[in-house]
């Protein structure tokens, strides 16, 4: 027996979570057995969690996007027992069984081994929103946008996409602009990580002209709607927005104008169904180029107990940086 976090909906109710007992036999198929050590909260377990958004698509259904920990079983021949590891997408959470549980039995082919240098409890304070950073830190780099091409917009910026982003691109030697909606409370925070400047995000967040001042040479954004379409407006001659999320909306009220005058680039990232040879790339530069020593300054680690309200204060905007959960506490 082991503890899981399930969300169940009977008729047309909202899904409704409790903590209780699973048996093995309760699982999923798969061909690894892990034994979870922790998971994270995201802005897309937030969404599923308060049921702003229908993430979940079956129930019974244990939410949380990703996990990391160490295998307990496996058929898989790329596995062995003992071997850490990390799971990133691929529908745990949504259409399969996720993170917020002390087991999960799944698909081999979804894993990444750790790499030495990185603990399990690490691997989740970057989770999904640390990996999806660095996706996007990689599309800019595929379209040429070095550090010294000029300033690199970072919105969301105490979101875990956003501050992962920001310390990533500051070791790298870019200059870091962090938007936010709470300058005053958290500019030390963000300066902390790298940032150069912080801007109010009321700057971006309506409607605007379709062209702007070349301010950007590259952005990061987790936000959509019109801070992306403004974005996009003022990004320099040949530059890139590397968009991740919908925080503000997931509509685009932008025209072709950057797309076609100043040559702008939209790279889409998708961190969810990632070629697996890509992911290994990005957990390898996590590794690497980013500073470690800060993931501290920027994680909470709660219990599998206080999941389902601090979800809801992610949504409130209560929250900043990681939050990690020791499904074993």
């Amino acid at each position: 027996m082991f503890k899981a976090l399930i969300f169940d909906k009977n008729n047309d109710e909202l899904p409704h979570g409790s903590i209780r007992e699973v048996n093995l036999e309760e699982l999923p198929e798969g061909d690894v057995l892990v034994n979870i050590e922790y998971s994270t909260i995201n802005y897309k377990d937030g969404l599923a969690i308060t049921s702003k958004s229908p993430i979940m698509k079956s129930f019974p259904m244990v939410p949380g996007i990703d996990f990391s920990g160490t295998v307990e079983n496996s058929s898989n021949s790329d596995f062995k027992i003992g071997d850490k590891v990390v799971l990133n997408g691929f529908g745990i959470g949504e259409k399969y069984w996720g993170g917020y549980a002390q087991k999960a039995r799944v698909n081999g082919k979804w894993l990444i081994k750790l790499n030495d240098n990185l603990s399990t409890k690490q691997a989740m304070a970057i989770g999904t929103a640390g990996y999806t950073a660095m996706l996007c830190i990689m599309a800019l780099e595929d379209h040429g946008v070095t550090c010294n091409k000029g300033e690199i917009l970072v919105t969301g910026a105490t979101g875990g996409v956003g501050s992962i982003a920001i310390s990533i691109l500051s070791k790298l030697g870019y200059s870091v602009t962090a938007s936010t909606g709470r300058v005053e409370q958290y500019t030390n925070y963000l300066t902390s990580l790298g940032a150069n400047k912080v801007i109010d995000r009321n700057e971006l967040s309506e409607k605007s002209k379709p062209l702007g001042k070349e301010t950007w040479a590259g952005a990061v954004d987790s936000v959509g709607s019109h801070t992306l379409a403004n974005i996009c407006a003022q990004t320099m001659y040949g530059g890139t927005v590397a968009a991740c999320g919908l925080a503000q909306n997931f509509d685009l009220p932008a025209t072709v104008m950057p797309f076609i005058l100043r040559g702008v680039i939209l790279a889409g990232v998708d961190s969810v169904y990632c070629p697996i040879e890509k992911r290994k790339k990005a957990w390898d530069r996590l590794s690497k180029d980013l500073d470690l020593s800060q993931l501290n300054n920027m994680t909470k680690v709660i219990p599998l107990s206080e999941v389902v309200d601090t979800a809801t204060n992610l949504m409130n905007g209560k929250t900043y940086g990681r939050i990690i959960v020791d499904v074993n506490t």
